[in-house]
């Protein structure tokens, strides 16, 4: 199946943006170890209602990770599971955030700002491992080729991201 390789009006749109803040928590420990895709994972607490509301899917946008090493603290595009994730049976809905950033350490506890900006999918179950990971790195370049507009560019300064 084909999919686009751009998702998203060239002008921002309603309910766009959402923006949430939260301690990055401990997830089920695939992302890095089984898909070699490393997610930041948060509280569904902490996902404003009106992503709450929203399909299950692939989310994209900007995140920032308040760390202590400064090359690891800047804004960076970012692609979000919000969902079950129905490959893995997952019974309670969780926000996995990849940050598209090589991060030297993890960091567990830290302060995780993020700018969702747009809708890629909806989460879909696999037939195998190899064909989520493809979907994935698909939606990895759907990511980075919809954040390179300017409506999408300004959003990375954002006062939210900064602060």
């Amino acid at each position: 199946m084909t999919r686009a390789q751009i998702v998203g009006p060239d002008i921002l749109d309603e309910p766009f943006p959402i923006e949430f803040i939260g301690s990055v928590i401990k997830g089920f420990g695939r992302g890095s170890k089984e898909l070699g895709i490393p997610t930041a994972n948060v509280s569904p607490r902490v996902i404003p209602r009106a992503l709450q509301e929203m399909l299950s899917g692939v989310y994209f946008g900007w995140a920032r990770v308040i760390n202590d090493r400064k090359e690891d603290s800047e804004v960076f595009p970012m692609c979000m599971s919000l969902g079950y994730n129905p490959f893995y049976n997952n019974k309670t809905r969780s926000a996995e955030v990849h940050i598209m950033h090589k991060f030297e350490d993890d960091f567990y506890g830290k302060e995780l700002r993020a700018v969702v900006l747009g809708f890629i999918r909806t989460e879909q179950d696999y037939p195998g491992l190899d064909e989520l990971i493809q979907d994935i790195q698909t939606d990895i370049m759907v990511t980075e080729r919809s954040l390179a507009r300017e409506a999408y560019q300004s959003y990375k300064y954002d006062d939210f991201l900064l602060k």
